[in-house]
């Protein structure tokens, strides 16, 4: 089943995409949206993550400025339009959005309940800014983008965190790669993975980007993390 929760914070109220598991909830992983909004690919997420047993939420993080935007990365004026939309949002604003929603989905699960968090893109930035800075028990980010920047918040890591970098990223090249290995490789928390030959959104739902072997092998490894540390 899916539809929608309201979730609010000090300076208003934002929507977020929910996707219901058939029976009660194994954990609950929030989906963190890349900068084309909730698009059929972020609800496609969601719906696969219910499919598997989790409450899935994916929050609309650009309601400041772009409510409800939906975008097609395969499109080159909506790729232009998101580029903008990416540089208009405040990612300090957006963390508590998501420790908000984190917050929302914790209520819904049976006492106990463990909530995830995976981002992709702009998202799987933001992934690692939640590991670093709210009680999220694992998270999971794509992709890498600016990561290398965020290096100095790494000891706020308490809990698992898995990211996924390919390899030939045009949006991070191979030194940024080296200085995230050099960063992370002995955080007892974090856990890299590589993928030769692969660029930037190749683990996307569907759509030109995808790369179905590469996408495959990263999926599992994410089911498999989010088994072990929710449920």
């Amino acid at each position: 089943m899916t539809g929608s929760i309201t979730i609010n914070v000090d300076d208003g109220s934002f929507t977020a995409y929910r996707a219901d598991p058939a029976g009660t909830p194994r954990g609950a992983i929030v989906v963190i949206q890349e900068i084309f909004g909730i698009n059929a690919g972020i609800r496609r997420q969601c719906d696969l993550f219910a499919e598997a047993g989790y409450l899935a939420i994916a929050p609309d993080l650009f309601w400041r400025f772009a409510a409800g935007v939906e975008l097609d990365p395969d499109v080159k004026p909506e790729f232009e339009r998101a580029l903008r939309l990416m540089g208009q949002l405040d990612q300090d604003a957006a963390i508590g959005d998501l420790e908000a929603t984190i917050r929302t989905v914790r209520g819904m699960l049976p006492e106990d309940g463990k909530v995830g968090a995976v981002g992709f893109c702009l998202g799987g930035r933001l992934a690692f800014m939640v590991a670093a800075r709210t009680d999220v028990d694992a998270s999971v980010g794509y992709y890498g983008v600016g990561i290398d920047g965020l290096l100095g918040e790494k000891h706020g890591i308490a809990r698992p965190l898995m990211l996924h970098i390919p390899v030939e990223d045009h949006f991070v090249d191979h030194d940024a790669q080296a200085r995230i290995h050099a960063g992370l490789d002995d955080h007892p928390k974090v856990t890299l993975h590589d993928y030769l030959g692969e660029d930037h959104g190749f683990a996307a739902a569907f759509g030109s980007r995808r790369s179905e072997e590469a996408a495959t092998l990263a999926e599992g490894r994410t089911a498999a993390f989010f088994a072990e540390h929710l449920g």
